[in-house]
């Protein structure tokens, strides 16, 4: 049996902006949840699962986060971008306490109407406080 060298790169990008498109390689493509994944080749699927981990170890000593959402988002936004990458729902108390003491977001002042209830404060990525994670 051949030896196979696999080097795999991942990056994040808005699926709404991309077309995926067939080469004669991959017949068949398309978009899917990490979570829900059709049979891969090989071992595409620990791969994945790993580069999957990495994102979310990335959670907590990046900005990474913050490259998945617009310029002015809501907190609720935010936690909402964490709790996909770690596939379980968050406290909405203790993620706004400790999100907040880091003192990475800036409030716009701005707010967005959410549903029936009162607007959300709009915040926006604070570069200058990268270096407190």
């Amino acid at each position: 049996r051949t030896r196979v060298i696999t080097v795999v790169y991942f990056a994040l990008l808005d699926s709404e902006r991309l077309q995926v498109k067939a080469a004669d390689d991959a017949a068949d493509v398309g978009w899917f949840s990490v979570y829900d994944l059709p049979q891969l080749a090989f071992d595409h699927e620990k791969i994945l699962h790993y580069s999957l981990e990495r994102l979310r170890g990335k959670l907590d000593y990046t900005t990474i986060a913050f490259s998945l959402l617009p310029d002015q988002f809501t907190l609720r936004e935010l936690q909402r971008v964490y709790e996909i990458i770690l596939h379980k729902r968050l406290d909405k108390r203790n993620f706004r306490k400790k999100i907040l003491s880091t003192g990475i977001l800036e409030d716009t002042g701005a707010k967005k109407m959410e549903g029936t209830h009162r607007p959300a404060r709009l915040y926006r990525f604070n570069p200058a406080a990268e270096a407190k994670l």
